[in-house]
């Protein structure tokens, strides 16, 4: 019964990988001062050595690490708020509020960050020229990482806010009603008992967010043609690109690319030892 998966894993998943990590290895060139027919050459881990010499690739994880610094916490928290609200025994039409928060993830990305570089750009924004009749001025375009962050968190905060909920619901009513019997109030439940019990849903969370964060392509691509701040090698995952369909450099690309990938997983990985260790840390405390 494990067959399909396997087989559909290992032809979307495996075979792409293999595929990248062995055009990584080579490099085309041509002979006669460039105007020679092309001739795919064996570079070893040349390619790797030129990606990572390349200031525009290193600087590209630098606006990533930026972006994490700024989106993850204001998305988690958001999220957790609003999925702590709406489980309070006070909050009314929790349906509604539900499908209300999840539709801007229901919006294909593309047409999200359409929208948005509308809301961006100056003398076409409704928003900003109200804001101008107002006396304040405000360039978004000008400072694109949180314009950006602004995307996202619009974006996924109630995608991740119906996994809190959804995690929420799973936490005993007996341990809420006995946290109410000893006289705790809403917010002493939900920081001290609602929060803790749901510490595995945050972490996964997180990880998957920090995964996702790193394979920013669509929203600054769309915003480049508006903001001058935002170039081709904005984020690793637009040098790829850039190197792949602008400069026709695929051994490069694709060497950008498994470096990426390496990254993400290394990412994982400390993230996951490090929840695991925390709780492994708490399970003893407790015994």
């Amino acid at each position: 019964m494990l067959a399909p998966f396997f087989v559909l894993f290992t032809a979307a998943t495996l075979v792409p990988i293999g595929y990248a990590v062995y055009l990584s290895l080579f490099t085309e060139r041509r002979s006669g001062l460039g105007f020679g027919a092309p001739e795919t050459v064996f570079t070893g881990l040349a390619n790797y050595g030129r990606a990572l010499g390349d200031p525009a690739y290193r600087d590209g994880y630098l606006t990533i690490a930026q972006y994490c610094l700024l989106y993850i916490p204001v998305m988690v928290c958001l999220s957790l708020a609003v999925a702590l609200l709406l489980d309070s025994v006070l909050a009314r039409a929790k349906r509604f509020f539900q499908l209300a928060l999840f539709l801007p993830h229901a919006v294909p990305g593309i047409i999200a960050a359409l929208v948005w570089t509308y809301l961006y750009t100056p003398g076409i924004s409704p928003v900003l020229d109200a804001l101008s009749g107002a006396g304040a001025q405000l360039d978004v375009l000008g400072h694109p990482l949180p314009a950006v962050v602004n995307m996202a968190v619009w974006e996924w905060t109630g995608y991740n806010m119906i996994i809190f909920f959804a995690a929420l619901q799973a936490v005993p009513r007996e341990v809420l009603e006995a946290a109410v019997v000893d006289g705790a109030g809403a917010l002493r439940t939900a920081f001290s008992i609602k929060v803790p019990l749901i510490k595995a849903s945050i972490a996964m969370v997180g990880l998957f967010t920090v995964i996702g964060s790193l394979q920013l392509f669509t929203e600054p691509v769309i915003l480049r043609g508006a903001s001058p701040g935002v170039t081709s090698t904005w984020t690793p995952n637009m040098y790829a690109y850039t190197a792949a369909f602008e400069r026709n450099d695929y051994g490069l690309a694709a060497a950008a690319s498994v470096l990426l990938a390496l990254a993400a997983a290394l990412l994982s990985y400390v993230v996951t030892r490090a929840t695991r260790g925390r709780s492994a840390r708490r399970t003893e405390a407790t015994r």
